[in-house]
């Protein structure tokens, strides 16, 4: 699979640098991602605190897909968008489904525990996803492009 280049302002040409321009309203990526925060974060403090609201359930199952979604998008960083966005919401499915099942299986179903555990395990996978290392590469000279000896 190929990664899709997207031309930025400074190497785009005549018309195409005033459709990249930024501004006011231009981009709003940092604003919904920030918004989609705060609802995932409201979804899970009203899940874990079982207030009675009615934005309790859409919230709390924004977060229970949402959060595993990320951290499954951040391990697939070689997709392209499309390919990433439908593995990622593919995988929040199994996950939560699994997390069910496991709760079912073992009869000790709770809102709150499947809330924890889903939650544990999308930070979890989140932070192997962050912090894999690739492998280290050796120094090659310009010429050959084989390894220097030392």
């Amino acid at each position: 699979m190929q990664t899709i280049r997207i031309k930025t302002a400074s190497t785009a040409s005549g018309d195409d640098a005033d459709r990249a321009r930024t501004g006011p309203g231009r981009d709003l990526s940092p604003l919904l991602a920030g918004a989609a925060t705060a609802v995932g974060a409201v979804g899970l403090t009203l899940a874990l605190m079982d207030t009675d609201t009615p934005l309790r359930g859409p919230c709390a199952v924004f977060f229970l897909f949402a959060a595993p979604a990320v951290a499954i998008g951040a391990a697939l960083r070689g997709l392209d968008p499309l390919g990433r966005l439908v593995c990622a919401v593919a995988g929040a499915i199994v996950l939560n489904m699994l997390v069910t099942q496991g709760m079912l299986a073992v009869h000790r179903w709770s809102v709150r525990g499947g809330v924890i555990a889903v939650t544990a395990l999308s930070v979890l996978m989140l932070a192997l996803a962050t912090t894999r290392r690739r492998p280290k590469r050796t120094e090659t000279t310009e010429v050959t492009g084989k390894p220097e000896k030392e």
